[in-house]
């Protein structure tokens, strides 16, 4: 297995926890103190492995683009975490998580349009399986 596809596979696991863990969180407050509490973790776990266990050096390499890009990322993901810990608060994280995966095909689509990435037909039909799951859930 490649390397990345493990940390793929870990990344899915970790992510799958995330969400029930918490929900049990959220019992008493709110989804934006919940992820304020949240983020603040994030933040030193994240800063720890960039500086105990990365290439410090890596900062060197960093440009304005780069910043930009990675800043705006920072926004989005900012977004997406406040709505995602609003919606779980609210509503069932079942179906919730299963419609932010939806979150997959705007990737897919992005990826080949914007970084011409091949589009294969098992990723296709990766992709309408995932619209159709996402249909069955939003349908009353």
């Amino acid at each position: 297995m490649e390397k990345w596809v493990s940390y793929a596979v870990i990344s899915m696991l970790f992510a799958g926890l995330t969400s029930v863990i918490a929900k049990f969180g959220l019992k008493n407050v709110s989804g934006d103190t919940g992820l304020a509490v949240r983020t603040i973790v994030v933040f030193i776990l994240i800063w720890a492995n960039a500086l105990f266990f990365q290439d410090v050096r890596q900062f060197r390499n960093l440009d304005k683009s780069a910043v930009l890009f990675l800043a705006v990322s920072g926004i989005t993901t900012s977004l997406s975490w406040i709505f995602y810990y609003r919606a779980i608060k609210v509503g069932p994280v079942s179906q919730v998580a299963l419609i932010d995966k939806g979150s997959i095909v705007i990737a897919l689509l992005l990826s080949v349009w914007i970084l011409k990435e091949p589009l294969s037909i098992k990723t296709v039909a990766g992709a309408i399986l995932i619209v159709a799951g996402l249909l069955v859930i939003a349908w009353k």
